[in-house]
């Protein structure tokens, strides 16, 4: 099976939609991936990225399916708190990435980050036993049955699945598929809008698969369509 992320475009929050940037990007992954065979197509509960999905949707003739869980409300919710200043934002960016990749506790601390200090205004152990539950949830659906750090294939395929869904989501549930730390996945890793990451579940002879990373944060569609080349609207690429 091959897992398709991708984010969705340029956005307006309030009200949750698409800029007319946006909507570009979107018809552009649109026709960029409608030339591979979906089997599915999932988005989360954000009008944001059930826009994004619609052009392949529209392509493909298959329907959207909405995976509640995937939405960058619930992880917002989860993830984010107040800084010193006293603005609502994510818990991984009140302090520099600088200072996650310079700290030596932030590295050693692998699956227990969620006891740093820089996380103790929110449930991060909780927010992720969510994440990684509804995964798997969602990837048993899809035929793989997590067994500690790999998956059974319980049905071994060769489908194309695509989700649409959001960055802090998206690095954060990446970040468990990969057996990544979330503070190093959050401090050097991200995803630009639109952009397609593909994650390969090999049906493994000995009947167990883990997902590989093929590419992150491809942007190839937005210079097929001559489209700026901007990460995030903050730099050009």
């Amino acid at each position: 099976m091959l897992l398709y992320v991708i984010r969705h475009g340029d956005p307006i929050y309030e009200p949750d939609s698409l800029t007319e940037k946006g909507k570009m990007q979107a018809e552009a992954v649109g026709r960029r991936l409608a030339t591979r065979h979906f089997d599915r197509i999932y988005a989360s509960g954000n009008i944001r990225a059930q826009q994004t999905a619609e052009p392949l949707c529209r392509l493909t003739g298959l329907k959207m399916q909405i995976e509640d869980w995937t939405s960058e409300s619930n992880a917002w919710r989860d993830l984010s708190c107040e800084d010193d200043d006293g603005r609502r934002t994510w818990a991984f960016t009140t302090k520099p990435n600088t200072f996650f990749r310079g700290n030596e506790e932030y590295h050693s601390a692998g699956d227990d980050w969620y006891s740093l200090p820089a996380f103790s205004k929110i449930d991060g152990k909780k927010a992720m036993e969510r994440i990684v539950s509804a995964s798997d949830d969602f990837l048993a659906r899809q035929g793989y049955v997590r067994e500690g750090r790999v998956y059974r294939c319980e049905h071994p395929n060769d489908d194309r699945v695509a989700v649409f869904c959001h960055q802090g989501f998206g690095t954060t549930w990446m970040s468990h598929l990969l057996q990544i730390p979330p503070q190093i996945m959050w401090s050097c890793f991200d995803i630009s809008h639109s952009s397609v990451s593909i994650f390969e579940f090999r049906n493994g002879k000995d009947g167990y698969t883990a997902p590989k990373c093929l590419c992150l944060s491809d942007m190839s569609h937005i210079y097929a369509e001559r489209l700026p080349m901007v990460y995030n609207n903050t730099l050009e690429i």
